[in-house]
């Protein structure tokens, strides 16, 4: 009995034939717009040919549907090839792909979201697809338990990134079945020979050390291909790559593995004599129709997530805000089902056990690889399948900042929280102490950015955040501080705090986290001297509260302090400062950490860096005499 699965002769030439129809639209469209990666776009027609009209089962009239199968082309520069793989569905017309990269046009030079609905992740730094591809996966697998299956396309330059191992990595780990890799090994990068050069077998060892199934085709052989994704289908318990033997610009006579050709679209004339040749090699007038997907996964709905009980908190208690975010998350779980937490192996320091032993499914652990954690999130979040929040100390995001901007391009709905900020993180010595994450996360387009000062208002920003478009940040710290707040307060995204004043008011100091308690604990002694001043808690810095800055500033005047345990550049003095600038008569005052600091207490480290209480009395006294 014949193989169902195995295609026919005539699939196979219409295969080849596809194949050939998609290198011509991306010669075209690079020639057509002077600009592009044609040769790499030619190295893997039959890999998408294959995918699109044989593997992959999606509804090309809703490239969205939660049952399709998943595409992730993390060669992102390869864009055109895609473009035309839905040109041949319907999804893209001729003269779309002709206006590559064009201001009035959304295809660019890579694969964007959200103007292209077929794209679930931004792609255009190489080696991210795959972390995202994990993230899909594991969604598929272990929340929506659906049959939808996830393909990424890597180039062989993407391997020189760790980001990629760790991805390869984290797949084993969890048994990622409905993940297949696949490897576009032509030999060539940007500059010279990849390394290891035209060695699939390496990549194929690789790929089984770290766990994972591995085959090696003839990257340019549709019955090989059809055969590899076959065998992908059948393999349980582990992921699969399919180590692809291509030839960059494939098909371009003198092109054809040759140096010196990359990001090169082909002259007009030369163009068109390709595409004759190429045209020439074309068989058949057929076109294949994508399988319907099997729509098994669940609806779901991740909107309007409601705070169903009130934090449970009295003003004066002590607690560290990163042990409320804790105990807040662990809250929001056990409410809503589709809320995911993504562990950079700090759990034990950021109060994340409760999560754990609930909601194992639900609790991914990243261990200490924080660019591919950022992806994982990325494709976990994409499809509005997850409320996903990522979770370690802020110093560590900084190792994901592109993976972070490449979500920001993406227009992606995750949270972000970074604990131990600051040098109030005391005797962890400088690795561990954020001063640079306000300024990171402020230079995100979109990015809300959360600085809660007690543990009330830390459960807020956990479900403000949940409920938020775009990309937040939630900055907590290590020491305990007092809760301020009732329960009973009201938070909202930009909108600040004014918690202490008085008519008499000389001076307004904003402070946020463990400096606002400084800041009251200033207003306490310089009350006992006679000297009101009046304090503010931004609690978002991004975006910041201008209003009602400028109105108290202007009732204490025109003089504010800023008071923060981050450096000065990119922080809360620098955001408020911009907020004022354009109003006459307001002075800012930054009180910030400067130079490198080091091991101690954290009392002692915010007055030896000048933010204590001591230091913002003696700011006080000297703007107001």
């Amino acid at each position: 009995m014949a193989d169902p699965a195995k295609p026919s002769a005539d699939t196979v030439q219409v295969l080849r034939d596809m194949a050939n129809r998609l290198r011509i639209h991306a010669i075209r469209a690079a020639s057509a717009s002077s600009s592009g990666h044609p040769t790499s776009c030619c190295s893997a027609a039959e890999i998408l040919s294959v995918l699109f009209f044989h593997a992959m089962r999606y509804k090309p009239t809703d490239p969205e549907h939660p049952d399709n199968d998943r595409f992730i082309l993390s060669k992102g520069h390869a864009a055109p090839i895609l473009h035309a793989a839905w040109a041949e569905v319907g999804g893209l017309s001729g003269s779309d792909l002709r206006n590559l990269r064009r201001t009035n046009c959304a295809l660019e030079g890579r694969p964007t979201r959200p103007r292209l609905s077929f794209v679930d992740v931004a792609a255009g730094c190489l080696r991210q697809g795959l972390g995202a591809a994990c993230g899909m996966a594991y969604t598929g697998k272990y929340l929506d338990q659906a049959s939808y299956r996830v393909f990424c396309l890597l180039g062989d330059g993407e391997p020189a990134e760790g980001s990629v191992w760790e991805a390869l990595a984290f797949a084993s780990r969890y048994h990622l079945d409905n993940l297949v890799a696949v490897f576009d090994v032509s030999r060539l990068g940007p500059s010279g020979v990849a390394p290891p050069a035209h060695r699939p077998d390496i990549y194929q060892s690789r790929c089984e050390a770290f766990g994972w199934n591995a085959y090696l085709v003839d990257g340019h052989d549709v019955q090989a291909l059809c055969q590899a994704f076959r065998q992908a289908a059948q393999t349980k318990s582990k992921p699969t790559a399919v180590i692809a033997k291509t030839f960059k610009g494939r098909g371009i006579p003198d092109g054809e593995g040759a140096e010196n050709w990359h990001g090169k679209p082909l002259p007009k004339e030369r163009a068109d004599a390709i595409i004759e040749l190429i045209e020439s090699q074309i068989q058949t007038n057929r076109t294949l129709v994508p399988k319907p997907p099997v729509e098994d996964s669940p609806q779901i709905s991740i909107r309007n997530i409601k705070m169903t009980r009130l934090p449970d908190y009295e003003v004066g208690d002590k607690i560290a805000t990163r042990k409320a975010c804790g105990v807040a998350l662990a809250k929001l779980s056990h409410e809503h089902k589709r809320v995911i937490v993504l562990d950079g192996d700090t759990k034990n320091s950021t109060f994340l056990e409760t999560v754990k032993k609930e909601h194992p499914e639900r609790f991914i652990e990243c261990f200490v690889a924080e660019q591919n954690m950022v992806s994982v999130a990325l494709g976990c979040a994409a499809r509005g399948r997850t409320i996903a929040f990522v979770s370690t100390f802020a110093a560590f995001l900084t190792r994901a900042f592109d993976q972070i901007r490449m979500g920001a391009i993406s227009q992606t709905n995750i949270n972000l929280i970074g604990s131990h900020c600051g040098v109030s993180t005391g005797e962890e010595e400088p690795s561990q102490m954020a001063l640079e994450d306000l300024a990171m996360f402020r230079s995100i387009p979109n990015c809300t950015v959360f600085y809660p000062s007690d543990a009330v208002s830390t459960e807020h920003a956990v479900y403000l955040a949940a409920n938020a478009k775009g990309m937040c940040f939630i900055r907590t710290s290590q020491p305990e501080t007092a809760v301020i707040y009732n329960p009973q307060e009201n938070f909202e995204i930009g909108r600040a705090k004014v918690i202490r004043r008085s008519v008499n008011d000389k001076v307004t100091v904003i402070g946020a986290g463990v400096t606002l308690h400084e800041a009251l604990a200033a207003a306490d002694h310089l009350s006992q001297q006679g000297i009101s001043i009046r304090v503010i808690d931004p609690f978002t810095i991004k975006p910041l509260d201008a209003a009602t800055i400028i109105s108290n500033a202007k009732a204490t005047g025109g003089r504010i302090i800023t008071v923060e345990d981050h450096y000065q550049e990119g922080g809360i003095g620098e955001a408020v400062c911009a907020a004022v600038s354009s109003e006459p008569g307001i002075l800012v005052h930054q009180l910030a950490v400067s130079g490198v600091p080091r091991s101690g207490k954290p009392s002692e480290l915010l007055d030896m860096f000048g933010i204590s209480t001591g230091h913002i009395i003696e700011a006080v006294k000297w703007l107001i005499f």
